[in-house]
């Protein structure tokens, strides 16, 4: 039996934590096409308080998450066990990419571990209206051997400007499928970077001031 919570307690952050992937829907309003995408990789997801979730976009050949966001802000985001107890946690709710232009970009940037990793386009915070469990009993049990590192390797090749060279030339990251506003073309620089480099500039020591998820 599903239930529903009012918040993102310990127990729901641990299983989160936990997971090495994770599943992204949304969808335009009227017709079109209806996106889910896997994301994966660890240090790009982080639980910043107990309705707020948020995860790194980088780079690839699509931005369908980003153009829906920004024309209805619906999302859900889904984890399931694939090992130990069943079960699957879903966050509904509003999703906002913050670009690389925000004054917010390089306070959230920083929340993350992978946070200063090459390719980054937008992190994406999710407020969540609805946050609810169900068994999983049907998920199967996969055995997790590890991270895939290619894309961090390739990207990691690019420095930001010939970063983004590759978004500009890609057909479907300045719009989507349906022709909706995705990607801001071009790609503004990372404020927290160098410039002409993917290295982070150099920051004074101490905590990033708290960033305002919601915006």
């Amino acid at each position: 039996m599903g239930k529903t919570y009012d918040r993102i307690d310990g127990r729901l952050r641990d299983f989160i934590d936990a997971q090495p992937v994770f599943f992204v829907a949304t969808a335009p309003v009227d017709g079109g096409h209806v996106n889910v995408s896997p994301k994966g990789r660890s240090g790009s997801l982080t639980v910043l308080d107990e309705r707020t979730v948020a995860y790194l976009d980088f780079g690839g050949s699509g931005a369908e998450t980003i153009a829906h966001l920004r024309e209805n802000g619906r999302i859900t985001l889904m984890w399931c066990a694939f090992d130990g107890p069943p079960n699957i946690v879903r966050v509904h709710g509003t999703g906002e990419p913050v670009f690389r232009d925000d004054e917010r970009f390089p306070a959230l940037a920083a929340r993350f571990p992978d946070g200063d990793k090459p390719a980054i386009r937008a992190v994406i915070v999710v407020t969540a209206n609805r946050i609810s469990d169900t068994c999983g009993f049907a998920v199967p049990f996969m055995e997790y051997r590890g991270e895939r590192t290619l894309h961090e390797d390739h990207f990691g090749r690019k420095s930001d400007p010939e970063f983004a060279e590759y978004c500009a030339k890609k057909p479907h990251v300045g719009a989507s499928l349906d022709g909706l506003p995705a990607l801001p073309l071009p790609l503004p620089p990372r404020a927290d970077l160098s410039p002409g480099s993917g290295t982070p500039a150099a920051t004074s020591t101490g905590t990033p001031p708290a960033a305002d998820p919601a915006g």
